[in-house]
C-alpha cells in the first residue's frame, strides 16, 4: 500500500468513526425531541417545547451528514464526495440559521412576557444529559472532521455544541429564576450566541469554513 492509498485507508476509517458519532447524535436527538416535546405539551412549558424543536433541528442536519460520510466510509469517487459535501455543508448553515431563528423567537417571546422558564424535573435531567454528553460527542466529531477533513462534519459539530451551550442556557435560567428571581437570565443567556449561530450559518450556505489550526478560512 502507497502513501496515497495509506492516507485514503485511513480517511475511510476516520469516516466511519464520524458515522458512528453522528448515528449516536442523531440517536439522541431523536430520543431528546420526542421526551421534550412531550413533557414540554404536557406541562405547557415554552423552555421544554423550544428545546425539543432545536433537537428536531440538530436531527435534520444529522440525518443528511450519515449520508455524505456513508459515501466516504465506501471508498465513493473525489468528485462524488466534493459534490456531496458541499450540499451538506450549506444544509448544516441553513439549520445553523433556522437555530437562530429559533433562539430569536423564543426569547423574544419569554422577555415580551417576563416569563421565567417553567420548573420541570425531565427538562433538567435532559439539560443534564446533554451537558455531559453532547461536548465529548462534538469533541470527537471534530477531530473526526480535522483527519477526513470535512467541512461539514465541524459544522456539525459546532451545532452539537451549540446544543450543549442552550441546555447550560437552560439551566442558568432555572437556577437564577430559583435563587435570585432573575427570570430574565435564560433568554439573555441564549440570545449572546445568536451572532455566532448567524456567523456559522451563513458561511455553511456559503461553502466557507474557518478552520481550527492555522490555515485560517478557506473554500470547502
Amino acid at each position: 500500500m502507497n502513501r496515497s492509498e495509506a492516507a485514503a485507508h485511513g480517511e475511510r476509517d476516520w469516516a466511519r468513526i464520524g458515522l458512528r458519532l453522528v448515528a449516536i447524535t442523531l440517536a439522541y436527538n431523536v430520543i431528546e425531541a420526542g421526551v421534550a416535546l412531550w413533557f414540554g405539551t404536557k406541562a405547557e412549558s415554552i423552555a421544554l417545547l423550544g428545546f425539543g424543536l432545536d433537537s428536531a433541528i440538530e436531527c435534520a442536519a444529522a440525518g443528511v451528514l450519515l449520508w455524505r460520510l456513508a459515501l466516504e466510509a465506501r471508498g465513493a469517487e473525489p468528485e462524488r464526495l466534493e459534490r456531496a459535501e458541499r450540499r451538506v455543508h450549506r444544509f448544516v448553515g441553513a439549520t445553523f440559521l433556522a437555530l437562530a431563528v429559533y433562539v430569536v423567537s423564543q426569547a423574544s417571546v419569554s422577555l415580551w412576557g417576563a416569563r421565567a422558564p417553567e420548573e420541570s424535573i425531565p427538562g433538567i435531567i435532559l439539560a443534564v444529559a446533554s451537558l455531559v454528553i453532547m461536548p465529548l460527542v462534538s469533541w470527537a466529531k471534530l477531530r473526526a472532521a480535522r483527519e477526513i477533513p470535512s467541512a461539514a462534519l465541524r459544522a456539525e459539530a459546532k451545532e452539537t455544541l451549540a446544543c450543549s451551550y442552550l441546555s447550560f442556557a437552560l439551566l442558568l435560567g432555572l437556577v437564577a429564576n430559583a435563587v435570585a428571581g432573575w427570570w430574565w437570565a435564560d433568554p439573555m443567556a441564549a440570545l449572546l450566541m445568536v451572532p455566532w449561530l448567524f456567523k456559522e450559518g451563513v458561511e455553511g450556505i456559503r461553502g466557507e469554513s474557518c478552520e481550527e489550526d492555522d490555515d485560517g478560512c478557506a473554500s470547502s
